[in-house]
Parts: C-alpha cells; structure tokens; sequence
C-alpha cells in the first residue's frame, strides 16, 4: 500500500508547486501592481458601444456580421493546420482538394467585400 501512495509523490510536489507559484504570481500582482480604479476603469466594455440598461433594445446587425465573418475565416485557419501537416501523405488530391476549399472561400470573402459587409461607418 505504502509503495502505491509512493507513486503519487510526485503528482502532489507538482500541485504543491503549482500552487505556490500561483500564489506568488497573485501576491506579487497585489504588491506590485498600482491599484487605482476611476468610473472609467470600472465600466463594462462591450462591442464598442456604451453599457445600456435593458438588455432587449436593438443594436446594429454589424456586430453579429462580424462575428460570423471571424468564424468563417477563423475555421478556415483552423483547416489550413491538419492539411499542412498530412500534405506528404494526401498527395495530389488532398493539395487540389484545398484549392477548391481556399477558392470557395475567397469568392465569399469577395462577396462579402463588395456587398458592403466590411465597411465601418
């Protein structure tokens, strides 16, 4: 029994470790850092605009339009990693494969462009 509580010694000296790093980084923030907030400081800042009481009064589409825009490219970016890597392995195919995809990609990103959607008033 001794000999298997043995083998978590180390897991417990790395939470214990851990632990007393975390602490030390909070406390030397506590001492270190200035602490002097203003109504400015404490405000909530949201998408841009001003905090408002009720949450059910309409604000610009732009905000979700840009949402949606960053999802698009940013699942684009996260496709582009895996093909890099297995680009030896897939060949031809997988190489023409995300041609098409970058293509259909950029003639939305074209469409998007020239509709107007990435324009700031």
């Amino acid at each position: 029994m001794l000999d298997m509580l043995l083998e978590y010694l180390p897991v417990l000296i790395f939470i214990a470790i851990a632990t007393a790093v975390a602490a030390i980084a909070i406390g030397a923030s506590y001492v270190v850092a200035p602490r002097h907030p203003d109504s400015e400081k404490d405000s909530a800042y949201e998408c841009g605009f001003e905090a408002f009481d009720d949450a059910r009064s309409k604000f610009q589409v732009r905000f979700y339009l840009v949402a949606i825009l960053f999802i698009i490219f940013d699942l684009e970016v996260a496709f582009l990693f895996p093909w890099a890597v297995s680009l030896g392995a897939i060949g031809m195919f997988g190489f023409w494969s995300m041609m098409v995809f970058l293509g259909v990609l950029t003639i939305g990103f074209i469409y998007e462009w020239r509709k107007g959607a990435l324009e700031w008033e």
